[in-house]
């Protein structure tokens, strides 16, 4: 028998929706993490102090008694240095989307030189940026296109804390590295799948997300940073429900929803690439040192026991499926303290 006991594990790019999503989706995440970072997308976007506020209200009254810190974060758009001030303390950073270029990033940017005001006071006041990395060009080359743009940015705003958001190509893993105030965050999904499990056969509604998942090199170069707990990377699921009516359909919405099963599939990952010893720093050690945070203390004990992924997860008037749907998989949780 193996086993890990995880300290405080850290999702740092989680969506939890709102309403009744919220209320399902949020105690599938709080009960194994200590803690996330809760993307702003929502319609319409957190994108005041008192809508951040009204939104950390909601989880904490979803999560029920669970040992868990949602890190709040604000939806990118010109702010004055009276909000950001008033803001900084309840909040973790600012997410930015390019308009368009995921769900509900219909009010994102349109053009970075035009908000450089609001990333220079962000740096002097200590605010990470959190960024959609996405062009709006040929699917397969929207995060590659995108990477001049983190450049720009990382150059002129060299104090400026800037994390390239759930990268999935090798050449957002090079860069990573070049610059000091560059980080990054990768889910599961793009560190197993490639673009093959999506659309090579039957297409696959419940592996799609954006960025789309590329080529089997991506992955492998992906994998190997995870695996070997590179300092500047992160776990951040981007865990994505949304209901079933809006997967299994035309149109399918992206998002891939991996909350229920992350840890689980994460120790199954590493125990089979003997990394074990490097989980924690990807779940928890490498975020609590980039972004300066001391979570919440909270103990997960992992074993590679079966466990039978539920076919759906469902309640308040939702159904949802994750990923590994009806799957069996090698490692379970079995003890949270």
């Amino acid at each position: 028998m193996k086993e890990i006991t995880l300290k405080s594990p850290l999702d740092m790019h989680l969506h939890l929706r709102d309403e009744e999503m919220l209320k399902l989706v949020t105690p599938l995440t709080t009960q194994t993490f200590a803690g996330a970072v809760i993307m702003p997308n929502l319609v319409p976007p957190v994108d005041t102090l008192e809508a951040l506020v009204s939104y950390r209200e909601r989880i904490t009254a979803a999560l029920g008694d669970d040992v868990f810190k949602p890190y709040m974060a604000l939806f990118f758009r010109d702010y004055s240095e009276a909000e950001l001030a008033a803001a900084k303390d309840e909040m973790i950073g600012i997410k930015l989307y390019p308009a368009g270029a995921t769900t509900n990033s219909e009010a994102g940017v349109k053009a970075l030189d035009a908000v450089e005001p609001t990333f220079k006071m962000m740096e002097e006041m200590g605010i990470p940026l959190m960024v959609h990395g996405e062009t709006h060009g040929f699917v397969m080359d929207r995060e590659k296109e995108f990477l001049a743009s983190y450049e720009y940015l990382a150059k002129k705003f060299p104090k400026l804390q800037i994390t390239m958001e759930h990268i999935t190509t090798a050449d957002a893993v090079d860069l990573m590295g070049k610059y000091e105030n560059l980080r990054a965050t990768v889910t599961l999904q793009h560190l197993i799948i490639t673009l093959d499990d999506v659309a090579g056969g039957m297409l696959n509604p419940h592996l799609f997300c954006k960025p789309i998942a590329k080529r089997p090199e991506d992955r492998e170069a992906l994998l190997q940073a995870a695996l070997d707990a590179n300092p500047s990377l992160m776990f951040g699921s981007d865990s994505a429900p949304h209901p079933l009516s809006k997967k299994e359909c035309c149109g399918c919405a992206a998002g891939v929803f991996t909350a229920p099963l992350a840890l689980a599939r994460l120790a199954q990952l590493f125990d089979k690439h003997d990394k074990l010893e490097n989980l924690q720093d990807f779940v928890s050690g490498n975020a609590q040192r980039l972004y300066g945070i001391t979570p919440l203390e909270k103990k997960v004990k992992l074993e590679n026991t079966p466990f039978e992924v539920p076919s759906a997860y469902t309640g308040h008037g939702q159904h949802v499926v994750p990923m590994h749907a009806g799957e069996t998989l090698d490692w379970s949780v079995t003890h949270i303290s």
